[in-house]
């Protein structure tokens, strides 16, 4: 991913924060948006690295985390993202808060305005070149059926039987048929290079997973993240293992994560978008509501937050004390006989015992 060039007429002896940033927008922002905000200040008008993964990788985010942030500032009126029309981001405003209270104005493509050209109240990020978020790429293949022809063709390549025998190592016994496959697909289909698959199976197992579907899905989910080398992976890795990590000790579970636990976490962070300190937010309920099942009964709040729309941790406490909905009914079971001020979390974990 390429890098923006972050731009200022003023001194890079020393990084300006308005007061008005401290006093009104600062209180309300979590660490990583804090962090973010300041680091383009503190970029503009130096040789810095500002790409979305440059960033990512400066302060242990995902690039995930930096787009939220940067989302998030934009929706404040602190600074104002251009985007060009197939809505990808090319440029940033850094708005001078202390100029003007309006928020800065959108500008949808990188031609309309030229890196040289002074912008009112504004700090001028420029949009060249243009730093795109995830690029878009076709579709990952699903694996299909793959024939005894094409598996014998696939063993005989120059590479497969060092792949074959390492990874034979790595479980300490022959592969089955289905599990040479797999292989395949992740060669054939993903186009992923051995050293890669190599990387992908030492990984796991190193993790007490075996589970060759539980390898493919990770293999699927390293090709749509554009993952093509061992050192990307590992990078990626540390990344997401450091969040897992920190959410099971939440939950008061140690070891690796088996499977089901990672495509929890998993759906979390991707698919909801949650900020780590949301997740251990929910944590943090489930443990205070329940000795067991705490897996699930966090991924029921967090499943409630995410159809509530919440985005920042103050979102998540605001929801977590709304009353629920009245069923109209009465009686003494659990669901009825809860406090007005909060959700029924001993109705939820009977609702995941059931399921």
């Amino acid at each position: 991913m390429r890098s923006i060039t972050i731009t200022t007429d003023t001194s890079c002896g020393s990084t300006r924060v308005s007061n008005r940033f401290i006093d009104e927008y600062m209180k309300d922002a979590n660490d990583a948006q804090i962090k973010i905000y300041l680091y383009l200040l503190r970029a503009a008008g130096t040789n810095l690295p500002a790409g979305i993964s440059d960033i990512a990788d400066i302060f242990n985010h995902t690039e995930h985390d930096v787009l939220r942030a940067l989302k998030y500032w934009d929706k404040q009126g602190v600074l104002s993202l251009q985007y060009d029309e197939n809505k990808k981001i090319v440029g940033i405003c850094i708005v001078d808060l202390d100029a003007s209270k309006a928020p800065a104005s959108k500008v949808s493509a990188p031609k309309a305005v030229a890196a040289s050209t002074p912008v009112p109240n504004v700090t001028f990020v420029s949009p060249f070149p243009v730093v795109e978020e995830t690029p878009e790429v076709p579709a990952v293949p699903k694996k299909k059926a793959v024939s005894t022809e094409q598996l014998q063709s696939f063993q005989q390549d120059a590479e497969t039987p060092e792949l074959l025998f390492v990874t034979e190592s790595y479980l300490r016994r022959p592969l089955s048929r289905e599990e040479m496959e797999s292989l395949y697909f992740m060669k054939e289909d993903l186009h992923m290079s051995t050293d890669l698959i190599d990387y992908l199976v030492q990984f796991c197992v190193g993790q007490g997973i075996k589970d060759f579907h539980y390898m493919e899905k990770c293999a699927m989910d390293w090709t749509e993240r554009h993952i093509a080398t061992p050192k990307e992976a590992a990078s990626y890795v540390k990344k997401y293992n450091k969040n897992c990590y920190t959410i099971m000790d939440r939950l008061g579970k140690k070891g690796s994560p088996a499977p089901v636990e990672y495509d929890y976490i998993q759906k979390w962070l991707d698919e909801y978008g949650f900020s780590l300190e949301i997740i251990l937010q929910a944590c943090d309920k489930s443990v205070k509501n329940t000795d067991s099942h705490r897996l699930e009964y966090a991924d029921r709040i967090l499943e409630n937050w995410h159809k509530a729309g919440v985005s920042t941790l103050d979102d998540a406490k605001a929801e977590s004390s709304k009353a629920p909905k009245s069923t109209g009914k009465t009686g003494s079971n659990a669901f009825t006989q809860y406090k007005q001020n909060k959700y029924d979390y001993d109705a939820l974990l009977e609702q995941i015992k059931v399921n």
